[in-house]
């Protein structure tokens, strides 16, 4: 198979064009069953990241008290029902994030398979929607605190969730679907610039710093490509691209990142610097968030 080439339905790219981002890894991680799972454990949450497709995640989020669970974003449901039952764990909910089929496509099996769920999602062309949800809504899993937060602009309906245990000292989870990528963000598919600077800056970017941050795809590589472009000079994004080079190689995620961690090195989290504003030849932090997105679009990512 020639590198760049993924036998696969198309669908709407979320971000940038698909296939393998490292020269000479060739198509080692291109099976979601190559490359690895990943359980991020907390003494009140487990997140195990469950690689889909080809480059997308699944979440399965465990709430460690009641032994409760949900899933984002259940793109692959044999898989989901798989992990669910070698955790031991009943499966109540489903976090969808957005319409898209990479995203909500595995809803309808995943319900039939599974009876009872919950489908929680912001717009009615999610799958088995079963519970629509606006901005600020607010439900559990078991003992954890789910509370949703509308950041359209990649879909008109997206969704993140930001999930909390109450009176804990441990870093709270968010699912931010294809709104935030580590390094990057979702392509403005029915949105504004405007709207995107709002999700990243005003809502996202003002939860606790050390917020957890689980995106919908493993773009990491190539965001950090294009961040290096917009600041030559930002040594976290040249610490952060050699780490996520080693993941990458070794056929792990390179998820999650945190809130504060962004702010170092996501060009699109950076829209108020002036390194940013200066390479887009801008003043004002909302058309450097347009310029910067349309002068991705574009971007041919280098081989290094």
């Amino acid at each position: 198979m020639h590198q760049g080439k993924l036998h696969r339905a198309p669908r709407p790219s979320c971000n940038q064009q698909q296939g393998a981002t490292r020269p000479g890894a060739g198509f080692l991680h291109a099976d979601s069953d190559l490359r690895k799972s990943k359980l991020v454990t907390q003494t009140n949450m487990k997140v195990e990241l469950l690689p889909a497709l080809t480059d997308n995640y699944m979440y399965l989020i465990i709430d460690e008290e009641t032994k409760e669970a949900a899933i984002v974003d259940p793109v692959q449901p044999q898989k989901v029902v798989e992990v669910v039952r070698k955790h031991g764990v009943k499966l109540t909910t489903v976090l969808t994030t957005h319409h898209h089929w990479d995203h909500a496509g595995g809803n309808e099996k995943l319900v039939k398979m599974e009876s009872g769920l919950r489908v929680y999602g912001g717009d009615s062309r999610v799958g088995a929607l079963t519970q629509k949800v606006s901005h600020s809504t607010s439900f559990q899993v078991g003992s954890l605190h789910v509370k949703c937060l509308s950041t359209p602009c990649h879909t008109s309906g997206h969704i993140c969730y930001y999930v909390t245990k109450p009176n804990s000292s441990e870093p709270p989870a968010v699912f931010t679907g294809d709104t935030l990528f580590v390094a990057g963000c979702g392509k403005f598919f029915e949105g504004t610039p405007e709207e995107m600077y709002k999700a990243l800056i005003e809502i996202l970017g003002r939860l606790d710093p050390e917020t957890r941050v689980y995106c919908g795809h493993e773009y990491t590589i190539n965001n950090l490509k294009f961040a290096r472009h917009v600041e030559p000079n930002n040594a976290a994004i040249q610490q952060k691209l050699a780490w996520a080079k080693a993941k990458y190689d070794s056929g792990e995620p390179t998820i999650p990142s945190t809130i504060a961690e962004e702010f170092t090195y996501n060009p699109f989290m950076r829209v108020r610097e002036k390194t940013v504003q200066q390479h887009a030849g801008e003043t004002d932090p909302i058309r450097t968030m347009g310029a910067i997105r349309k002068e991705k679009d574009n971007f041919r990512v280098p081989k290094d």
